[in-house]
């Protein structure tokens, strides 16, 4: 048995934990002393994205109902 270790599965679980990671990072970055305002934004600004792709890769993964 061959595994493929790139299935649409696996990769919404890759987007989540990064999604995760990058929330932990702006939480820190807002509550540090001296915020890189620049930094947070590209932060927020990947992390929407991550959000998006999720939400896409989840879309496609639901089987649509039947009408």
């Amino acid at each position: 048995m061959i595994l493929n270790h790139s299935t649409p599965h696996r990769l919404l679980i890759q987007l989540k934990i990064e999604h995760a990671n990058l929330n932990a990072l702006a939480d820190k970055a807002v509550h540090a002393p001296h915020i890189d305002e620049l930094l947070l934004k590209r932060l927020k600004k990947r992390r929407l994205q991550l959000r998006d792709r999720i939400s896409r890769l989840e879309a496609s993964l639901t089987p649509p109902e039947p009408a």
